[in-house]
């Protein structure tokens, strides 16, 4: 009786038993981006206590955020490299971040420009840092954005809209009076502390209302 080959693509019981679990090497990151919005500070704040929270951290950093942190920190991008896990560029649209595929935590747009903003509304992914908001979009995970502009242009309030309806928290960079900051620092943290929040990380950054001291 000649010999049957079996073709590969049959199954078998041998090939319907479970693999073993591949090992993972490392918690799933949080995403920061910072693009080219006034606001550095707030970004700055946030990868503070996000360091001090002990968290993963995968950090893009477009050219209008480079100038930015320039700007108003007086930093270069690359000093933020020692509060995130992996610094990419914003030009890197094949980085593990532009990939569903690939776990995250969250995501975070500190600031968020106004041209993040309409590129994010529009499906626009040219970028490595809306590739990977987008990525958050569509497979359903926190997206946390900080616009700061005033006033707000119609057509940018559509484009929030659209975010909003999305389901990505609009948080606005509004200074929280009724706590009564004593300094620019204050708002600062509490904005922060704000992004913080809808990440689901724990931080001491500021006090909510009516909240006893520690």
């Amino acid at each position: 009786m000649p010999h049957r080959v079996r073709p590969k693509n049959v199954l078998t019981l041998e090939s319907l038993k479970p693999h073993k679990a591949r090992a993972v090497a490392e918690d799933p990151p949080y995403v920061v981006g910072v693009s080219g919005s006034s606001g550095g500070p707030i970004a700055l704040r946030v990868l503070e206590a996000m360091r001090t929270a002990g968290v993963p951290v995968a950090l893009v950093v477009s050219d209008g955020g480079r100038a930015v942190l320039k700007e108003e920190c007086g930093i270069e991008a690359e000093a933020l490299s020692r509060y995130a896990t992996a610094l990419y560029a914003d030009s890197d649209i094949g980085a593990a971040i532009a990939s569903g595929s690939r776990p995250t935590r969250g995501m975070a747009i500190v600031p968020c420009s106004s041209n993040t903003v309409a590129k994010l509304a529009l499906g626009l992914t040219d970028t490595l840092l809306t590739r990977a908001a987008h990525v958050h979009l569509k497979e359903r995970r926190r997206l946390v954005i900080v616009p700061r502009e005033s006033p707000l242009p119609t057509l940018l309030l559509r484009h929030l809209t659209t975010l909003s309806e999305l389901g990505v928290v609009v948080l606005d960079a509004a200074p929280p009076y009724y706590l009564h900051p004593q300094s620019v620092d204050d708002q600062t943290s509490y904005l922060a502390g704000k992004v913080l929040d809808h990440l689901g990380i724990p931080h001491h950054l500021y006090r909510g209302w009516k909240e006893a001291a520690p």
